[in-house]
């Protein structure tokens, strides 16, 4: 994949700007009276994909990330938020390398918080005021996950949380809290997209620090995390000895094979072990024209309802499959077609 270089706040300008409105045609001279239906007025048809009350791609919420990189995004870490009957357990959001929350989840976070649900999301693996995080030992990050859900547990009164995360914070850095510090009983979901469960080629890393220093942040040094998720790497082996999963978890991996960060994608794929359940989706088995990719995937509108669907199956719905682009994902083509399997 070759990146196109998008850097300053002139991509925040470009990628979320508006224009304003301009007649058709002449303006009437007067008011024209509406008609009035006889019966009582329909409501209208609540959409299955609104639209976000966040920015709507990683390079524009990137940006913005800039000035605010401790900021939660939209919707998230209002610690008087109390789970419901309907939604009785909370979601943390775990953001990936070189990331923090408000870049990865400033569609997500907001799309979750209207569904109903009470939405948390951590910052980890780096110094305050650091735009890229995650960089730290996957162990130590796993264990400032563990002192979150902690508190979003004393906060809510949930017994359980739902974690969802991106990338390390999909894949390797929640599996470490799940199997070595006690998480698998505070866990009931993990929902990964695009995670780096088995590891990843270093030319894959290299993918990723070359977008990173394009939209800015030049000069990045692959750091603890990044020579940990190197496939075959001593962490890796002991996150995988004896199994992906931890018994009583409910597993669900959201891939794109566009994926130019974690090589192979296959690499991303969990085999369920005793007690655990695990759900493998590829983007493209649901929709074809999806060209999502790694750094993309949480602001694409399929990853994203099935992500809503998995936390709210009672109320799930198919996704709109359409042309998605790889890195700038809402910025596609208006082609709906319906999805090529049931919805997940």
């Amino acid at each position: 994949m070759r990146v196109l270089p998008l850097c300053g706040l002139a991509v925040a300008a470009v990628l979320t700007g508006t224009a304003a409105a301009v007649p058709a045609g002449p303006v009437p001279a007067g008011p024209v009276p509406a008609a009035v239906p006889a019966g009582p007025v329909p409501a209208a048809p609540v959409p299955v994909d609104p639209v976000p009350d966040g920015l709507t791609t990683f390079p524009a919420a990137f940006t913005a990330s800039l000035l605010t990189p401790d900021a939660p995004p939209p919707g998230a870490n209002d610690w008087t938020c109390r789970p419901s009957a309907r939604f009785p357990v909370p979601v943390v959001l775990i953001h990936g390398t070189w990331a923090n929350a408000f870049n990865v989840w400033n569609e997500l976070s907001p799309a979750l918080k209207r569904d109903g649900l009470c939405v948390f999301a951590v910052n980890y693996g780096g110094p305050a005021g650091a735009v890229p995080k995650a960089t730290g030992p996957i162990p130590d990050s796993a264990k400032e996950l563990s002192v979150f859900v902690d508190r979003v547990l004393s906060a809510t009164g949930a017994s359980k949380v739902d974690l969802v995360g991106h990338s390390q914070g999909g894949g390797p850095m929640p599996r470490w809290y799940l199997k070595f510090l006690g998480g698998g009983a505070k866990v009931r979901k993990l929902i990964g997209l695009a995670p780096a469960n088995h590891g990843t080629t270093l030319s894959g890393l290299s993918v990723l620090a070359r977008l990173i220093s394009s939209l800015g942040l030049p000069g990045l040094k692959i750091g603890d995390s990044g020579q940990q998720m190197v496939a075959g790497s001593e962490f890796n082996r002991a996150l995988d000895e004896g199994g992906d999963t931890v018994a009583g978890v409910e597993y669900i991996t959201i891939i794109t094979r566009h994926d130019m960060v974690v090589t192979p994608y296959t690499n991303q794929f969990l085999s369920p072990g005793p007690g655990a359940k695990v759900t493998n989706i590829v983007l493209q088995d649901v929709c074809a024209l999806d060209m999502t990719d790694h750094v993309g995937i949480t602001y694409d509108p399929i990853a994203i309802q099935i992500t809503r669907n998995h936390l709210n199956p009672a109320d799930a719905h198919p996704p709109l499959c359409r042309p998605v682009l790889p890195l700038l994902s809402r910025l596609n083509l208006d082609v709906r077609l319906p999805p090529r399997t049931s919805p997940h």
